[in-house]
């Protein structure tokens, strides 16, 4: 059966003045007959750190691919801002596996965008070299993945995002396998660089800890089909350090966004 025409796909519109990210009236429903997603309405702005909060199997992942122009709307619209003639390069790609090739060193897997889109070698170089200082990796350009931790791996995945300069960065769960100090870390340097680097961040994760510590907006959604259920504006100080994952502040802010989440997930089972 024929659903409705998917309106505007990934990054083949304009938002408008300052948004990065539109969905409008946005549904998913696969195949097999699932309904993964919507109707959702969700506006990011340009510059913004948004995170997607829920349950698994709540369409988080399926929202990104859908920005990235991944995987086309059952309905509505998706609209990304972008520039230059090039658009799909406006937007990086963080999966929840690092996924690099085990046969090719750190600086190989970086350049693969690059590569694939046939910049010329020595502004390759260039760039690699940029997106390896910017996560940390730079004295370990030439080691191969196996050679590396955990935390190792997901740096290497996030130059490879950087690589393109993107105006956009989707990441879906990048930091869900590692440890406690590992992650930690790895939320801190995140903010370094988005501070530094003024990117628009789309960040999918299930704590509610991480969440509130990255993001100046967090979206919690409910379970499948996937719907905002409500939002949070984290108007912390920045930079945000160590200082703020301890205080008062830090704690009201991560209990208003677990008591939504309970009620999301509450109602949904509920209805």
């Amino acid at each position: 059966m024929a659903g409705p025409a998917p309106a505007l796909s990934g990054v083949d519109a304009d938002p408008g003045a300052g948004v990065a990210v539109s969905l409008r009236g946005v549904t998913k429903t696969y195949d097999s007959g699932v309904v993964a997603l919507g109707p959702i309405d969700l506006e990011v702005r340009k510059g913004e750190f948004v995170s997607l909060l829920g349950p698994s199997g709540c369409g988080k992942s399926t929202a990104l691919r859908l920005i990235a122009g991944l995987s086309a709307p059952t309905s509505g619209a998706v609209r990304v801002a972008h520039h230059g003639a090039q658009a799909g390069r406006s937007i990086g790609f963080v999966f929840q596996e690092p996924t690099l090739m085990p046969w090719t060193g750190v600086r190989e897997n970086v350049r693969l965008p690059l590569k694939l889109a046939h910049v010329p070698q020595d502004e390759a170089d260039a760039r690699v070299a940029e997106a390896l200082a910017q996560v940390g990796l730079a004295e370990f350009a030439d080691a191969y993945p196996r050679e590396l931790s955990g935390g190792m791996k997901m740096r290497v995945s996030l130059a490879r995002a950087l690589v393109t300069d993107p105006d956009i960065l989707l990441m879906d769960e990048p930091f869900a396998a590692l440890d406690e100090i590992t992650r930690f870390k790895l939320n801190n340097d995140l903010l370094a660089l988005w501070r530094s680097l003024s990117k628009t961040v789309i960040f999918v994760t299930h704590s509610v800890f991480e969440s509130v510590y990255l993001s100046q907006r967090v979206i919690v959604m409910t379970p499948r089909p996937g719907r905002i259920s409500a939002e949070f504006r984290i108007d912390a100080a920045e930079p945000r350090t160590e200082e703020f994952r301890t205080s008062v502040e830090y704690a009201a802010h991560c209990r208003a966004v677990s008591i939504a989440l309970g009620r999301a997930s509450g109602e949904k089972l509920a209805s």
